[in-house]
Order: C-alpha cells, then sequence, then structure tokens
C-alpha cells in the first residue's frame, strides 16, 4: 500500500514538473546587430508567453546560409524557426519545404512594403515575414568631402566615386578612400558586384541563359571594383563582410561606403559611431543606368515544414510578436527611433518620430520602392533578382564567381583571368542544371 502510494505520488510530482516546464523554442539567425537587439528583446516576448522558451543560434552570414539550407534539406529539425532572405523564400517555398506564415488580420499585411511582401511569398501567400529590409546606399564623411572641396551629387555615378576615393584616400592618417563589401560569397562581395554589373548596362544571363560575364559592362564593373579595393581601400578589404565594414565606418576609417541601408542607424548613432554628426547619405552609384543599381533584401523569419503543428503554433506566435508594428514601438522606446528595424513597414516610414532621427529614410524607402527584381537589367534579362539570380544553382555559381574576383583584388591573378575563370565555371554549373549551352 505505502510503495504503491509512493509511485502515485512521484507520477503526480513528475507530471506537475514536465507541465511547468516551458516548450523550447530554437530559432536559427544571423550576426547582425538588428538580430542581436532581437535576442535582448526576448525577455519581454517570453514574459508575454510564459509557457515559451526561446534559445537562439546566431551565427555569421555564410555559416547561417550554409547551416540553414542543411538542416532543412535533410529535414534535420534543428530549428523551429529560421532567418532567411529573399532569394531562399520563394524557391524553398516552392519545393514545399516552408510552412505559409498566415498572419493575422491584426498583422496588417498591407502595411509591409509591396517590393519586400512580394519578395518574400509564393502564389501570392507569405512565407518569410520580413524582421528588417534593405536596399544600398551611399554613406560618406561630410567633413572629408567638405575639407577636400568636393561636393556629392544627387545621384552619384560609380566614375564620380572612383575620383572621390582616390582624393580622400589617407592612410597615413588611418582614413581609406572607400569601403566595400570584398569577403567572397554570393550574398558578400556578388551582391555589391552585381549591383555594379547593373550600373554598368550587365546583367548575368542573356535571354537565351547564356552567362554574359565576359560582356563589356562585367569587365568595365569589375575593373573598377578591383581598382577601388587595391588602390584605396582596406588592406585587408577581402575579409571585410557587412560587419566588418560597419565597424571601419563607425570607427573613422572610411571616406565612403557603398554598403546595406540598414547600417544607416548605426553609422548615425553617437552612442555607437565616432563619426556620427558627419555622416552624410546619397543613392548608390549608377552608371549607364540606375536600374539595379541598389539591390533588394530582407532578413525574415520563417517556419521549415517539417517540424510539429504545436511547434508552428508556437513559432508563428514569435515572429507575429518579432515583426509587429507593437515590436517596432518597442525597439524605439528602448534604444530610439534611429534603431528600428526599417525596411518592412510603411508605417515606420510615415511615422514623424522616425522621420525626424533617421536622415536616411527618404532615401531607403525610395530605394527600396524601385528596386524591380522583374526588371533589373537595362538588356532584358530572363531571370528574377536585383543581386542575385533567382535559380536553386546560383549559390554554387555566385560563390565561385566572387572566390576568381576576391583573387583579382588580392593581386593573385588579372580581372580578364579572373572572369575567364568565372564564365567557365557558370556554363559548366549552367550545363550541369540542364540549361542550354
Amino acid at each position: 500500500m505505502r510503495a504503491g502510494w509512493i509511485a502515485s505520488a512521484c507520477l503526480c510530482l513528475f507530471a506537475a514538473s514536465a507541465r511547468a516546464q516551458p516548450a523550447s523554442l530554437i530559432i536559427a539567425t544571423v550576426d547582425n546587430a538588428q538580430m542581436l537587439q532581437m535576442q535582448r528583446l526576448t525577455p519581454v516576448f517570453e514574459q508575454a508567453h510564459p509557457g515559451i522558451a526561446v534559445r537562439w543560434v546566431t551565427l555569421p552570414e555564410a555559416s547561417l546560409r550554409r547551416d540553414v539550407a542543411s538542416d532543412i534539406r535533410t529535414r534535420g529539425e534543428q530549428f523551429d524557426i529560421v532567418t532567411i532572405g529573399m532569394y531562399e523564400t520563394p524557391l524553398w517555398a516552392r519545393r514545399g519545404w516552408l510552412r505559409p506564415i498566415r498572419p493575422a488580420a491584426s498583422y496588417d499585411e498591407a502595411d509591409v512594403l509591396r517590393p519586400i511582401r512580394e519578395g518574400l511569398s509564393y502564389h501570392g501567400m507569405l512565407y518569410a515575414a520580413p524582421f528588417y529590409g534593405e536596399s544600398s546606399l551611399l554613406m560618406y564623411r561630410k567633413d572629408l568631402l567638405r575639407r577636400a572641396g568636393l561636393h556629392m551629387p544627387a545621384q552619384p555615378t560609380w566614375s564620380q566615386i572612383a575620383d572621390f576615393a582616390t582624393t580622400l584616400n589617407d592612410p597615413a592618417h588611418g582614413v581609406h578612400g572607400i569601403c566595400l563589401r570584398g569577403k567572397p560569397g554570393w550574398g558578400e562581395n556578388m551582391a555589391l558586384v552585381t549591383t555594379m554589373v547593373n550600373a554598368f548596362g550587365g546583367q548575368w544571363f542573356d535571354m537565351d541563359w547564356r552567362p554574359r560575364l565576359l560582356s563589356r559592362p562585367w569587365k568595365q564593373a569589375v575593373g573598377l571594383y578591383v581598382d577601388l579595393l587595391r588602390k584605396d581601400g582596406p588592406p585587408d578589404a577581402t575579409e571585410r563582410n557587412y560587419n566588418g565594414n560597419l565597424s571601419l565606418f563607425e570607427h573613422g576609417h572610411c571616406a565612403m561606403w557603398v554598403g546595406a541601408s540598414v547600417a544607416a542607424g548605426f553609422v548615425a548613432d553617437p552612442e555607437l559611431s565616432k563619426v556620427a554628426n558627419v555622416v552624410g547619405f546619397a543613392p548608390a552609384p549608377a552608371e549607364v543606368t540606375s536600374k539595379g543599381s541598389h539591390w533588394l533584401w530582407a532578413w525574415a523569419l520563417a517556419i521549415p515544414a517539417d517540424i510539429s503543428h504545436k511547434q508552428a503554433a508556437l513559432a508563428r506566435s514569435f515572429i507575429a510578436w518579432a515583426t509587429s508594428r507593437a515590436y517596432v514601438q518597442l525597439v524605439a522606446q528602448r534604444f530610439g527611433w534611429e534603431r528600428v528595424p526599417s525596411g518592412t513597414r510603411r508605417s515606420t516610414y510615415a511615422d514623424p518620430r522616425f522621420q525626424a532621427a533617421a536622415p536616411w529614410a527618404r532615401l531607403e524607402l525610395q530605394a527600396i520602392d524601385s528596386a524591380d527584381p522583374r526588371d533589373a537589367t537595362l538588356p532584358p534579362s530572363p531571370y528574377t533578382g536585383v543581386q542575385f539570380v533567382e535559380i536553386a544553382h546560383f549559390p554554387s555559381i555566385g560563390d565561385q564567381v566572387g572566390r576568381q574576383i576576391s583573387l583579382a583584388v588580392r593581386g593573385r591573378i588579372s580581372v580578364g583571368q579572373a572572369l575567364t575563370a568565372a564564365q567557365a565555371a557558370t556554363r559548366y554549373e549552367m550545363l550541369l542544371a540542364g540549361y542550354p549551352g
């Protein structure tokens, strides 16, 4: 009798303990400042949802892409929420690898900027909710331009920026004429290089899917990119990604930086940036055209298709919180309006408090609204995407091309050799994928 009572009591205690344990929600994300900020605010969500404990897996961009893609393809079920972008979302949704977001009416999906919303949808349904969106901008030191007698045009060209970089380059005083993404990868150096190629009137493929990497625009754009980094960029340019260039600029080591518009809130924040009071903003450089000269991207939260219905429900509750209007207000209250996640909701740009705190807001909104992934090149192209090509083989192609261009920046090979190798690698990958030769 006593033994039975003890066993029954133990079972009751075990059941009570199990009920007290919160459900675990595992989120894979990139190590960008906005995501780290979201992690700092996670206790607010957990307090409102005491049955959920959030665990974070934070990775550098290249590692995140690799690990998340591997987990999704192999149905590893390591993550309940993954951070992906506008390249992966429609491709993975088409393959049935993601669950639709299905936000409630209170989420106000119509408030999400149309180019961002469409880029994260498949057949008109949202498959990833944008945490922040971005285009590219030119950020520059107004004090250095003024001292050199230079005036930033309303729409600069790459040729003008190259001349400015030569004038402003002052390594003896720790200032590089320009900072650009140099780390190789389809989402690293090739995000910028592709917009430069677009600006010079080029494209990845013609209408018959033939690679165009030996065309005049590619030679001009890549030649200028390599010259800029070799002559006027930091000596470790090929190791610098978004975070690396952000750090350089914040510490006053870049006269100019063509980078993600989302960085504007950090370089203009006196608590974070030593040059906050002298930062100016301009559109990303154009050249023969402005079409496709600035990229379009969003880091978004998505739900793998293979997790359980229970975990998916928990994931949706977190995503609804982290990508809501209320979250924008929370960030503004805690950190200031200049640090709110922008590039997602039109209501953010309409708020006078954001307008007052963000002198770059108008340029960023114009860049996002004018970016058209379906018409991003001067000659007609068969693909969707501004700084990427929305086909399954593009990451492999982009990574290989990025490595060749990185070798040219390091002086290991010439620009001509880099593009010849890149053309061959791209053609080979396309043949493997079944495209015509």
